[in-house]
């Protein structure tokens, strides 16, 4: 049984992935961690990580990017290794993760679903036979208008998927509003739409000569990336220091 401390428990993802580990046989959560403290659990919650009593096995968390340094810091020091799901980090975030993970277990995705990491390499796979017969690559993301980054990190994670099958020679255009000419051929355009409450969608245009290929992933509900993340923290329980991600989760099931 994988003992799991909840990082955002009282936030929508976090109630989600609560109510999944009720019904799994081998996850459960035995606390969490949250400011806001006006839902009932059937675990205790506490205002932040350092204030913990409890022991787990694994963190994962779907809080918020101001919160992720003291989390990774938090980790670190006590070897404890954590899922992070919270998108929108900064570069000097990012550097933080990376100089953690020499010390402990880090497994961090831009989405935690099956689908969208198998998306990773079906869109390397494309960019590698159309970018060369002159096609263009587009990415279109579509969000509820309550989410805070934009572009999506999924959008991003889809980018530079393109881009390393391209030996990262291109860059990335994130609106032409600015300027009046033509589409260089070394971008990848990312465009990000805010809207109702859509979960999430992801499009990844390749556009030739009278023709058009697109890809595409479309999320129904946030239980998919909740599952994910549960399946992750099952995976990152008990192993060594370093950085991880779910192509690893999927390779070991």
């Amino acid at each position: 049984m994988t003992k799991i401390l909840m990082h955002g428990c009282n936030g929508h993802m976090g109630r989600v992935i609560t109510d999944l580990c009720k019904d799994d046989a081998d996850a459960t959560i035995v606390a969490g961690v949250d400011k806001f403290q006006g839902i009932d659990n059937d675990y205790p919650v506490f205002d932040t990580i350092a204030d913990v009593n409890v022991d787990f096995d694994v963190v994962i968390d779907f809080s918020n990017a101001s919160a992720v340094d003291s989390l990774v810091d938090y980790c670190e020091k006590n070897n404890k290794p954590v899922v992070l799901c919270t998108t929108g980090l900064s570069g000097e975030m990012l550097a933080h993760v990376d100089a953690a993970c020499k010390n402990v277990a880090i497994l961090r995705s831009a989405n935690m679903s099956l689908g969208i990491n198998t998306l990773f390499d079906l869109c390397k796979k494309a960019t590698q036979v159309f970018v060369d017969a002159g096609y263009d690559v587009e990415i279109v993301e579509k969000h509820h208008n309550q989410k805070l980054d934009a572009p999506s990190g999924t959008a991003l994670a889809l980018a530079d998927a393109c881009n390393e099958a391209l030996d990262n020679k291109y860059e990335y255009c994130y609106g032409r509003a600015d300027r009046r000419e033509k589409r260089p051929k070394n971008e990848i355009g990312i465009s990000a739409v805010r809207g109702g409450n859509i979960v999430g969608e992801h499009e990844v245009i390749f556009a030739g000569l009278d023709e058009v290929i697109t890809i595409k992933h479309t999320a129904y509900s946030k239980g998919v990336f909740a599952k994910g993340s549960i399946e992750a923290a099952k995976f990152l329980a008990g192993k060594p220091a370093g950085l991880y991600d779910m192509k690893q989760v999927i390779a070991a099931k």
